[in-house]
């Protein structure tokens, strides 16, 4: 029932936030939402998911904590498995190369998301997963 719920929630959180160019429905927990689209590394069907991000140094950070599970979220595993997806911010969309971090980028990155929003600590408390971070740039 939960995941049928969640689901239903981010559909509906998608098409608000497309149909209002991001005026609506563009935060979650204090925090910027942007629309990821990536291809299912399955499928090759384009899926959109509403994710919360923060910027670093031109590119756009998320973290795959599906909020402390113990499984990777669905849609950080096809952006692993992709080389580019496309975001939308706002009203805004545009490609972007996308790079899983490691190592002291991804501990960087991870120190400034804690910080930006302790509840990534409380997430990552629930489980003995590490959770990823992946690097969004815009393509030129």
């Amino acid at each position: 029932m939960k995941d049928r719920f969640t689901r239903f929630i981010s559909r509906a959180n998608v098409r608000v936030y497309r149909t209002t160019g991001g005026r609506l429905w563009n935060s979650m927990l204090g925090m910027p939402v942007l629309l990821l689209t990536v291809n299912g590394r399955r499928t090759g069907i384009a899926r959109t998911k509403p994710v919360i991000y923060f910027e670093d140094d031109g590119s756009y950070v998320v973290v795959g904590s599906l909020g402390g599970e113990p499984t990777e979220p669905l849609w950080f595993r096809n952006l692993r498995a992709a080389s580019t997806a496309a975001v939308q911010v706002g009203a805004r969309t545009t490609d972007v190369d996308v790079l899983v971090v490691e190592g002291e980028e991804r501990e960087r990155l991870w120190k400034k998301a804690t910080e930006l929003a302790s509840f990534f600590t409380a997430y990552q408390a629930r489980t003995d997963r590490v959770f990823p971070l992946a690097r969004l740039t815009p393509r030129a």
